[in-house]
């Protein structure tokens, strides 16, 4: 059936700072394909090595200056601050014509086209940030692909365990879209080309569970499945995907878990934030609120934050 494309739709919605909406995956958020008991705590040094081969160094020339600033942070890490807007209201203006002519369909997930600017702040006042930010999703290293099969319980160990901590929801938000509130990290406009967005749906094997990342890495069906499922990219692969803050990735490649706004009491804590790969949202701002901690998936992955100094 051919799919008809309708133009200039205006939607208007409030954006807070958390929505359930689904951004998992077209299936209606089916990853994490995992759910079970919690692995140890990650070795930062595991890194999918087939994945890597040839991966861009955006390191290897020392006359790189990077994006962003550094000051009162830790190793690897961007200050972000400046003031951020708890509640917004962004008009999309266009909608993918998938959306549009099947939007009531569990495959389907709301991609945006095309946003009308500027964006509304309507909270009655900003907010105050400064805060740190790892640059690249976890490793955290220019041209290592992300670490994905991890569950928020196991991701904030990590981030602990480094002297930091996950980021939460309004830390995600503020870093992507900036003062301007943007909807994407480069804009207004959906660009699959700006970052690893939007690429062909890949339907898991939903026979066998996948167990976590290090576990899966050593189990040659499990590595074999990861294979062909996954599309991730090397941390900073694309120039165009870096915000305002100097932060890369925030939209696509991998989703990120996030401390969700709130009080949240366990194990409802856990949200996911950016998109991924996939033919999915992929925005700033929305929230995937009803994943568990202890659940983790193919596409899901993490980045640091901390304090910054003074």
């Amino acid at each position: 059936m051919a799919l008809r494309f309708v133009p200039l739709l205006l939607v208007s919605s409030l954006v807070l700072g958390c929505t359930g909406e689904i951004d998992g995956d077209p299936t209606g958020g089916l990853p994490p394909s995992g759910r079970g008991p919690d692995g140890a705590v990650l070795d930062a040094s595991v890194t999918d090595a087939a994945s890597d081969e040839g991966a861009p160094d955006a390191t290897a020339d020392a006359d790189v200056v990077l994006p962003g600033r550094t000051e009162g942070c830790g190793e690897g890490m961007v200050r972000v601050e400046g003031e951020y807007c708890p509640a917004l209201m962004q008009d999309c203006v266009e909608h993918h014509k998938e959306y549009e002519n099947d939007k009531g369909k569990r495959l389907v997930s709301e991609r945006c086209l095309r946003y009308a600017a500027p964006s509304r702040c309507v909270s009655k006042q900003r907010r105050k940030m400064s805060y740190c930010m790892d640059r690249y999703e976890y490793p955290n290293e220019a041209g290592k692909t992300p670490v994905v099969l991890t569950s928020w319980t196991a991701a904030k160990a990590v981030c602990e365990s480094e002297g930091k901590r996950l980021c939460t929801e309004d830390e995600f938000n503020f870093a992507c879209e900036g003062p301007e509130m943007l909807p994407y990290v480069y804009g207004y406009d959906r660009d699959a080309n700006a970052c690893a967005i939007d690429k062909p749906y890949v339907y898991p094997d939903h026979s066998r569970v996948l167990p976590m990342y290090e576990e899966c890495l050593k189990t040659p069906w499990c590595a074999e499945e990861l294979a062909r499922l996954d599309q991730r990219e090397p941390a900073g692969a694309r120039s165009t995907c870096v915000s305002w803050s100097g932060v890369y990735d925030l939209n696509g490649n991998v989703n990120e878990w996030v401390v969700r706004n709130g009080d949240q009491k366990a194990p409802n804590r856990s949200g996911l934030k950016g998109g991924w790969w996939g033919p999915v949202r992929s925005r700033c701002r929305p929230t995937v609120t009803f994943h568990k901690e202890s659940d983790y998936g193919y596409e899901v992955g993490f980045r640091c934050c901390s304090d910054a100094a003074e």
